[in-house]
């Protein structure tokens, strides 16, 4: 590994990252210079970004960020403006072991693009009742698009001297709901380069049905120990998906859920003040028809998995955390008639942040599976890819006593991501290796 990792960084490609990095971090300091509002939920609850979050920049939330997702995002003052506003934008440096094969739009390889911006109405919308909606505009494929979305109803009851939190989410991504950071959509790396190689296999709850469904889900925390949600997604339109997402190419979309698919999740948390620590299941399953048509025989996807994370918070100018999750996926082909199989996904993923401010991240991730040339779609037909995630960064605006603070928020980061496998083969998986910088800003 290390000498593929001098290689990546050798002294030329170290000097255009570093000229990058000094680029984008002139550029936010432009931006930053004219900001008048700081990111809505802080404005919104008056707290600063390391209340709610790991390391104080997101999505990674502490047990304050969790409570206050699931209390429908309404906690603190009405917005002043008529919906509360927030932006994002992300660009990335990257280089990767191997050329890309054919990126249209781009260099084959080290590439600096602008890889997000987007616009979120994000916090309290009335008494009880927020959003976390984010629209994206994408550097990398050249459109616009509805990206995440999740619309809480939610209420604090107090039963028989207890807490009760219950909430109704309208989400369009099953992993979105989780209030830990261990599923899809919010786990480990939080940002990654667009640029680069990705296996070919992977489970449902690994975010393959963001954005392409709506799901409604009802959950409760009892005594801030307890959480059970219950919901079930159905897939929304190819036309829909067309003029929101851009989904118009029919190889793009999952296709078409049967009917209804349930998603549940039950967990258990314990706050022992310096120490924090969640234990959870959680399950989805899914008949899903890939050219969309009515009757006949469906791919069923059966998922159920476990997961855990732990945080200690005692020392401010020291956190760390812990987080993992394993998932089995079934699989069987009705419609495709590609036989049946089997997937299992671990993740592990360990961080380490020194006064908010300076982060260390180590992740790894491992998928495999049976052997079944027609349906995992790789020279072997065995959907293995493991390896593993590295990042360090920078935050230096997310605290109270910032000097930009409450204005803007700024994470700059070196990310390397190794392959010891990649779709069933060792035999050149270190070519899909990638080094990249990243600067993260939201205002």
């Amino acid at each position: 590994m290390v000498p593929l990792l001098n290689k990546a960084i050798s002294s030329t490609l170290l000097l255009r990252l570093l000229r990058f990095i000094g680029a984008l971090l002139a550029l936010n300091l432009l931006v930053m210079s004219a900001a008048q509002a700081m990111p809505s939920f802080s404005r919104q609850t008056g707290a600063d970004c390391a209340s709610c979050h790991v390391g104080a920049f997101g999505p990674q939330l502490t047990p304050y960020g969790m409570n206050f997702k699931l209390r429908g995002y309404a906690d603190g003052n009405s917005p002043k403006w008529l919906v509360p506003l927030s932006g994002m934008v992300v660009a990335n440096w990257t280089h990767n072991s191997s050329d890309l094969a054919d990126p249209e739009h781009f260099k084959t390889n080290n590439n600096a693009v602008l890889q997000e911006v987007s616009l979120f109405v994000a916090g309290k919308l009335a008494p009880n009742l927020g959003a976390f909606v984010q629209t994206t505009y994408s550097g990398v494929d050249l459109y616009s698009s509805l990206d995440q979305a999740d619309i809480r109803l939610a209420h604090a009851f107090t039963v028989n001297g207890k807490e009760l939190t219950a909430g109704v989410s309208l989400n369009n991504n099953p992993s979105l709901t989780n209030p830990t950071n261990t599923m899809g959509a919010w786990r480990f790396p939080f940002t990654a380069a667009d640029l680069t190689s990705s296996p070919t296999n992977t489970t449902m709850l690994d975010d393959m049905l963001g954005q392409q469904v709506v799901g409604l889900n009802a959950y409760g925390l009892w005594d801030q120990t307890w959480y059970a949600e219950l919901g079930g997604y159905r897939s929304l339109s190819q036309k829909f998906l067309g003029r929101v997402n851009d989904l118009q190419d029919v190889a793009d979309d999952v296709g078409r859920i049967n009917g209804l698919a349930p998603y549940w999740r039950l967990g258990y948390q314990n706050n022992l003040g310096n120490h924090f620590y969640t234990l959870g299941l959680f399950g989805m399953d899914a008949d899903i028809k890939p050219d969309r048509t009515s009757g006949g025989p469906y791919d069923k996807y059966r998922d159920v998995g476990v997961d855990g994370s732990y945080q200690f918070l005692g020392d401010p100018k020291n956190v760390y955390t812990l987080n993992g999750s394993y998932t089995h996926e079934t699989r069987s082909t009705g419609f495709s008639g590609l036989g049946n199989g089997h997937l299992n996904r671990l993740d592990l993923n360990a961080s380490y942040f020194y006064d908010q401010t300076y982060g260390v991240t180590a992740g790894l991730f491992d998928v495999r599976g049976n052997t079944n040339i027609s349906l995992w779609d790789t020279p072997n037909g065995k959907p293995d890819s493991n390896g593993y995630v590295l990042q360090v960064d920078w935050t230096p605006f997310g605290k109270s006593d910032s000097w930009l603070a409450p204005n803007i928020n700024l994470r700059l980061g070196l990310q390397y991501t190794y392959y010891n496998k990649f779709d069933g083969s060792s035999q050149n998986a270190s070519d899909n290796n990638s080094l990249s910088a990243f600067a993260w800003t939201a205002f």
